[in-house]
């Protein structure tokens, strides 16, 4: 939003300085982008009087204008077809850069004679595209004055950012409100008496059968008889100054209401209608040639205003050039009305269209100040063009916008810790525009018609902080439970970080993935479910929340190996989510691995990953977050987009605490990516919770005495886990088993059919002394016991 300060002086009575409007402008939560002076680039052009123009004696086109520049005369050779003597124009010394065509000047020599200096254009100057001739200036003014000064382009621009709930203040107006409920000066008033109307409106309104929320009120007015033709310098300055092109009296009136007022307006050339006006829906197949020279396809839906030939414009977004007006215009018909800002917002994405109605419109605009803004734009009208109104011609009401917030005197203090006086809040928010009235101990308040952000007590109470200043609110240190320093971190997040640098230790690359799919590859994974579609996806192909973290870390994989970089080992600790629940949220650690092992080497093929392979980061994970993973359980019934057969569910006590295994030749045909590949799913929230002192345990016990190292071999039945033979052998004396792991399987001659033989090392660690062979033997009777008790095995001869 941009404006100037003349301009925003206008609205508020105030010997601020613009430093001091800027400050308080941020403090309100209004930032301020930039602040341009244009009179510092332009302080080297100056006003000059041309005291001679004589033909130069080797180009007939151009003249050796001799230059009074009030210091000083300079001859300058022009070739502009108005530069003669007495006329007053804008000097260019040597050493300037012409703002419009970015040239730096340099003193010359053209065809034979000395040119010091240069007469500039409009076009030269920036100003706009006009380049026929030099710029000629009134009679009065002042040589060897800056030009800046002269024209009124000493006037300094202010950029404001305005945050999407403060539609209010897309207007000066509600800035210059703003700044005079901080105490910055005073809101001048604002004229909006009607305009009498000499006579009824040849063309009239109707509001098609649709919801009455499209567009609840319409007004119109038509006035003839009007002259059309640029608007007067004061219009064409402030709308240059914002950035904004004249195109003719008509047309600047509306765009000056736009940004002055907050209020968008549209002029038809009543000449051009056709009949009356309807608001209705557009139909399919309607097209709209509009004023910015493109033709738009129309869909079911956008609210259109048609005549009896067609669509002439689009409600709050653009008019149409059929109806557009000309210099030649003699009749117009004023619009002033309000339209639905969601279906606002969504015609200007369904067609890529962004104005600065729309802008205003889908951010929603002061309902009580259609009628106002249209008798403002018709005395401006009836000012620059002449001509006669009509009455007003009224389709639909005012919707209704009134409201009552409570609010607790001393809410103020108690949520935004200011100490601001009754008063002195009453004060405020009855400068913002807001009605007061008294509900026993509360404040009744009323927001105004122009601020439907304000829902609640805490908006309220937002207002008086913001104006107060939230500069003044003191910085007070929150009270300590007790002196001691606690932990930054809960003992839940610090193990988040745990199994975060056990899974990077055993080699795998954290990545960061977006919690949404396509809803396609979420159905792979049991996802799909209609609860968990997203209503706004930032891209059509991301529609889904993610059931499971897994496919786009297998994605990522395929993406790093299509650019050559094979072999990914992925991981990512972060949410999932099994439906729309707060329960159904889950966070976990999960990974992938593709390819092979490792790159060729002469030392080391490296083999495909495997089930076991991930089965070891599961585990590592587990251990890393401080589960009990020697009493954990392995059952054969991981989810459908696991391989059946080589995967698997980790368990303990019946609860599923991770998953893991090769995944399904299907799922990664369906996602084009090329296995093996292998994953693991920990499930974090599953996790028995932390201990504040639990510490992780030491893989081997730190011990002064040496360990010793057993190797036992046991037949057991073909069917039977390994893991139930490593459990009873850990169970044999915990204090005293260190490490138990399984280095053999053999199947096949020299054992009895139905059989395996599964050898063992189990590492004994002695703490309080070394043991004795007999100690050892003891041990070994009773491991043989406990084995053969658990899993039927005898020791293999």
């Amino acid at each position: 939003m941009k404006l100037t300060l003349r301009w925003l002086q206008e609205h508020l009575e105030t010997t601020a300085s613009l430093d001091e409007i800027v400050a308080r402008l941020v403090m309100l939560g209004l930032e301020v982008e930039s602040v341009v002076d244009r009179a510092k680039a332009l302080a080297p052009f100056t006003v000059a009087r041309v005291v001679s123009a004589e033909p130069h004696p080797d180009a007939d086109r151009l003249r050796v204008c001799v230059v009074d520049i009030g210091r000083e005369r300079v001859q300058v050779v022009c070739g502009a077809p108005n530069a003669r003597a007495g006329m007053k124009g804008v000097f260019a010394p040597v050493g300037t850069t012409i703002p419009g065509t970015g040239l730096l000047l340099k003193k010359g020599v053209i065809r034979g004679v000395e040119s010091n200096g240069m007469l500039v254009s409009e076009r030269e100057m920036g100003l706009s595209d006009e380049h026929t001739g030099i710029i000629e200036l009134p009679e009065d003014a002042p040589v060897g004055a800056p030009f800046a000064q002269v024209m009124g382009l000493d006037d300094p621009v202010l950029d404001v950012k305005v945050t999407p709930n403060r539609a209010d203040c897309l207007g000066v107006r509600g800035i210059a409100r703003d700044l005079a409920a901080a105490g910055l000066g005073t809101l001048k008033p604002l004229r909006t008496d009607p305009v009498p109307g000499e006579f009824k409106s040849p063309i009239g309104v109707h509001l098609a059968a649709m919801d009455e929320r499209a567009c609840p009120l319409f007004l119109g007015r038509y006035i003839r008889g009007v002259r059309n033709g640029p608007s007067p310098k004061w219009l064409q300055d402030r709308l240059r100054a914002i950035g904004l092109r004249p195109i003719s009296a008509l047309v600047d009136i509306t765009n000056l209401l736009t940004f002055d007022l907050n209020r968008p307006l549209h002029v038809f050339d009543a000449d051009k209608v056709d009949g009356d006006l309807v608001v209705r829906e557009a139909r399919k197949g309607e097209r709209l040639l509009a004023l910015n020279g493109k033709t738009y396809e129309l869909e079911e839906g956008m609210t259109v205003i048609a005549d009896s030939r067609g669509v002439e414009s689009l409600g709050g977004v653009i008019g149409g050039e059929a109806t557009g007006c000309t210099m030649e215009t003699t009749n117009v018909f004023l619009e002033a009305a309000l339209f639905d800002p969601v279906r606002t917002a969504l015609t200007g994405r369904q067609l890529n269209l962004q104005t600065d109605a729309r802008y205003r419109f889908e951010r929603g605009l002061d309902p009580e100040f259609v009628r106002p803004g249209l008798e403002i734009a018709t005395r401006l009208v009836l000012e620059l063009c002449g001509g006669t109104p009509s009455e007003v011609y009224t389709a639909g009401a005012v919707p209704e916008w009134r409201r009552t917030i409570a609010l607790r005197p001393d809410r103020v203090r108690t949520l935004a810790g200011a100490e601001v006086p009754e008063p002195e809040t009453r004060r405020i928010l009855a400068t913002l525009g807001f009605g007061i009235g008294e509900a026993g101990t509360h404040l009744a308040v009323t927001p105004p018609p122009w601020r439907g952000d304000v829902e609640g007590e805490a908006d309220l109470v937002e207002e008086v902080a913001r104006v107060w200043g939230y500069d003044r609110i003191p910085a007070v240190p929150l009270v300590r439970e007790t002196p001691l320093p606690k932990p930054a971190l809960s003992p839940a997040q610090r193990r988040v970080g745990t199994v975060r640098r056990a899974l990077a230790a055993r080699g795998l690359v954290e990545a960061v993935t977006f919690s949404f799919m396509p809803a396609g590859q979420a159905a792979l994974f049991g996802g799909g479910k209609p609860e968990l579609a997203i209503a706004n996806p930032i891209s059509s192909d991301l529609d889904a929340m993610r059931p499971s973290i897994l496919p786009n870390l297998l994605v990522a994989a395929q993406r790093n190996a299509d650019r050559g970089i094979p072999n990914a080992a992925l991981f990512e600790v972060g949410p999932q989510y099994e439906d729309d629940t707060p329960e159904g949220q889950r966070e976990v650690a999960a990974g992938v691995r593709v390819g092979r092992t490792g790159p060729k080497h002469w030392a080391d093929a490296g083999s495909p990953v495997d089930v076991f392979l991930a089965k070891a980061d599961a585990l590592a994970a587990l251990a890393a977050a401080g589960a009990p993973v020697d009493n954990l359980q392995v059952t054969a019934d991981p989810p459908a987009w696991y391989h059946p057969g080589r995967a698997g569910i980790l368990r303990l006590g019946g609860k599923k605490l991770a998953v893991f295994g090769e995944l399904h030749p299907a799922v990664l045909l369906k996602l084009d990516v090329k296995g093996p590949a292998v994953a693991f799913e920990v499930f974090l929230d599953a996790l028995p919770p932390v201990k504040a002192k639990t510490r992780a345990r030491p893989l081997l016990k730190m011990s002064p005495f040496q360990p010793v190292e057993r190797d036992f071999a046991f037949v057991v039945d073909a069917q039977l886990p390994a893991e139930n033979l490593l459990r009873a052998a850990r169970g044999v004396d915990r204090n005293l088993v260190a490490e138990v792991r399984l280095f053999d399987v053999y199947h096949g001659k020299g054992l009895p059919e139905g059989k395996k033989s599964l050898a063992i090392t189990v590492v004994l660690q002695p703490e309080t002394a070394t043991l004795t062979d007999e100690q050892i033997d003891a041990f070994s009777r009773k491991l043989v016991a406990q084995v053969a008790k658990a899993t039927g095995g005898e020791l293999r001869a």
